[in-house]
Parts: structure tokens; sequence; C-alpha cells
């Protein structure tokens, strides 16, 4: 079951998986994305073989009563309260389920970092695709002391990237349908200060890259996923104080920390519980096919890509040949249990043990 966020990868990247374990298969898309949904619906059947695999056109409502139609697994990609209801489905028939959910995923920018290439990394992440990705960073909680430096940075890469009216770049994207728009649209205005971008245009579905600052932790912004161009900046002092809020929250599904000091690198990996952690750059430990990618708590359970994936879609069925000789050793284990036969038992013991 894909999500909306790349409809067409979060779909057929799993069902390589599938296929390559030898399974047959059923892909759902997701209905936001109605258009990549049908396209799916209708080449799959030319592709692959009909008698083991499907599309199907399944609403988020439907999909409970899908699952209860008893699978050997279950692999879903979307928000936590959909994952939840998929899992509750899959638990009255005992299906095992892979959940690939969103999360907050924190960026921390450590005062000892390259601010440039931090901020392009970044402001690519977040932007891209107009923000819609669960992997993005959803913040940045940047020290005090590079702040100034690193806001004017993201104003500079924004620039370079879309120009200066992104509305008129090709290279920007719009929101996938006027529900999430008005969503993300109505937690920006409820959020922080404006200090790049911010402007709406309802009819095109079009919100500016946007970045705000004097955030506060009880914004609607740091309380839900944030599916759109939007990036908070908070400030800390230091890096323990960075570690504090990440582990104050639901677990991410990815961690990203920017520094040229490879023990705060390590401490934040250590010291902090994410799906995927990645430092000096954002997204790409989720490309990484050699890499298992999914989510823990919240987040997630289970992961695919690569082999991963081959494994998720397999049972490691243990299997011993045997056959009839050597009954005269075995014959022992059978009753009745007289004192002969546990002093025979006892010196076999012991021949194996000097053996090791």
């Amino acid at each position: 079951m894909g999500t909306w966020c790349s409809p067409v990868q979060t779909c057929l990247v799993p069902l390589v998986g599938a296929i390559a374990a030898g399974n047959c298969a059923i892909i759902s898309p997701c209905e936001c994305t109605a258009h990549t949904a049908e396209l799916l619906h209708r080449l799959v059947p030319s592709y692959l073989d009909n008698e083991c695999f499907h599309g199907i056109l399944a609403g988020t409502n439907d999909l409970p009563e899908v699952v209860e139609l008893k699978f050997d697994h279950v692999f879903f990609t979307g928000n936590r309260e959909e994952g939840s209801k998929i899992a509750q489905a899959a638990a009255r028939t005992l299906t095992p389920v892979t959940l690939i959910l969103g999360g907050k995923n924190p960026c921390y920018v450590d005062q000892h970092c390259d601010i440039s290439t931090t901020a392009q990394r970044i402001a690519w992440a977040r932007f891209h695709n107009a923000g819609q990705s669960v992997v993005a960073p959803d913040y940045i909680l940047c020290h005090v002391d590079v702040q100034a430096q690193l806001m004017q940075a993201l104003k500079c890469c924004l620039m370079q990237f879309y120009g200066a009216d992104p509305r008129e770049s090709r290279s920007y994207g719009r929101m996938v349908n006027l529900e999430i728009f008005n969503r993300t649209r109505d937690m920006l205005w409820r959020s922080g200060k404006v200090a790049v971008g911010g402007q709406v245009i309802e009819a095109d579905k079009y919100i500016a890259p946007t970045i705000l600052t004097g955030v506060s932790e009880s914004d609607p912004i740091m309380q839900q996923d944030i599916f759109g161009p939007v990036l908070p900046v908070l400030t800390v002092n230091n890096m323990e104080e960075a570690i504090a809020f990440i582990n104050k929250q639901e677990k991410p599904l990815c961690v990203y920390a920017y520094s040229s000091n490879s023990k705060v690198i390590s401490r934040l990996m250590s010291e902090t519980s994410s799906g995927s952690f990645c430092s000096n750059d954002s997204i790409l430990q989720s490309l990484m096919v050699a890499l298992p990618f999914g989510g823990v708590g919240s987040s997630g359970m289970g992961s695919y890509h690569g082999r991963h994936s081959f494994d998720t879609f397999s049972h490691r069925k243990s299997c011993l040949l045997r056959g009839t000789r050597f009954e005269c050793v075995t014959y022992l284990r059978y009753p009745p249990y007289e004192d002969r036969n546990l002093a025979v038992n006892r010196l076999l013991l012991l021949q194996r043990i000097n053996m090791c």
C-alpha cells in the first residue's frame, strides 16, 4: 500500500522484493494521487502475470477491510493514524506487517560545519517536490552561534534554486490536492514568524518555499508532520540541548546532523533513536539499496530495500533432513528411562564435552 508522497516508488520498490521472494502480490496506490493510481492500475496487468499480480483502487477507509481478507504479509507506507488502523486489522488475522510511517525528522546544525553546503543540502531536501516527502527534514535545531549565517545561506539557496519568484520556476512543484494545501497553509499561518516566503495561492495549490523563525514547541507546525514547503528553524545553545529536545519527541523516521566534528556526529547517532540517521546530508540514506530503511516506535516497524525487501517478504523456515541410520545410539531417547540408559547418555555427553 503506497502513499501519495512518491506514489510510484512506495508501490513498486516493495513489490520488487515481494516478487524476488516468490510471492503473489496486490498493490494499492494512494487515492490522493488519482492519476498515478490509475496509471499503475492500467499498466500492472500489461507487464505482470495477471494470475499473480493485481492493482486495486481502494480508498483509505476500505484498506482495513482489504487487510482482513488474510494475507501472508501487509506492507504499508503512510501516516500514523492510517498505519494504526492497518495494524489493528492485520492483528485480527495474525498477519505480520511492515509499516513505514511519517514522523517529525529533526536536523541539527552544529556551529562547526560548512554553512554553505549545509544550507544547500537542507534546502534541496526540504523543498524538492514542494516539501511533500516523508524523509525530508521537518525542522532545524540550529546552534545559536550560526543561526544568522544559516538563515542568510538558506535565502541564497532558494534564490539560486527557484529564482526571485518560485511560482515561475519549472523546478518547483505544487501541493498534491486542496486538502493537503489547506492543512499546510493553516499550520503555516498559525506558527512562528515568516522569515522567507509565506505566499500562498489557493487556485494554483501553490505555497512558496517558506522558512519560519520564532517557532515554539507548542506551535501547530511542531505538533504535526509537515508535508509541504515549510521549514521551521529553532535555536539551541549546545548539542546536549538538541539531543534532549529530540529525545522528548516521538521517535522519528530520520535524524540528520550537520557538523565537521566527528564526536558530535557520533553522539547524535548513538544518543538518539530513529529509523535512520544521516550526517552532513539528507534523504540519501533512504535511497541506498544496501541499507535497510524503516521506522522505529511511532515511525513504523520493519524495513526494506535490496536484500532487506527480500527478507521482509520471506519466511525463515527451519528444516532438518535426517536419515534412519545410527538408531543404535538415538534409541536411548525412548522410554523406559532406566539407570542403564541414563549412564550411557551421561557417557556420551561427557565425550561430546571433551571433543569441544
